[in-house]
């Protein structure tokens, strides 16, 4: 993430996932609380999942964070990494992945924005509205991390 050197102001956060689910809701708990750290300067959106129509919204910024749980193994218990345009899509009424929106806006609109995906690591994952300890903590180092990079870029 050390080269996400842009205006604080164009930059949009995308909480995906569902606070319905447990630990599903960390992307959205992210951006609830980048966007509430960054005193009104990022735009912050919420989705159960990509779809198509995003693309045209990504396309107005120069940064993009995707914000998302995830069942993968992390080393850290999150990651952060650059998020590049898909070089290709397939069409589905359903979830599109980040790469695929961006491929989409550049293929569309002519604007590929600076994109990273943040992906922190889930533990339960049936119904409920509470994240487990575990995700708890993960979404803390995430936010702390994603902070002092973001900041630092900020002053």
């Amino acid at each position: 993430m050390s080269d996400l050197n842009t205006d604080i102001k164009k930059i949009l956060v995308i909480g995906i996932g569902n606070c319905g689910r447990h630990d599903d809701g960390l992307g959205w708990k992210f951006t609830e609380m980048i966007s509430k750290h960054s005193q009104g300067k990022v735009d912050s959106e919420y989705r159960y999942q990509l779809q198509v129509e995003d693309s045209v919204l990504v396309s107005k910024y120069d940064t993009v964070i995707f914000a998302d749980a995830s069942h993968s193994k992390l080393k850290q218990g999150f990651e952060i990494h650059r998020c590049r345009a898909a070089t290709h899509y397939f069409y589905s009424s359903h979830m599109q992945t980040p790469e695929t929106i961006l491929y989409l806006a550049k293929e569309l609109y002519n604007k590929i924005p600076k994109s990273f995906i943040v992906a922190i690591k889930g533990h339960i994952w049936g119904l409920g509205t509470t994240l487990s300890r575990v995700a708890e903590k993960n979404l803390e180092k995430a936010v702390l991390s994603f902070e002092k990079e973001f900041f630092k870029v900020a002053t």
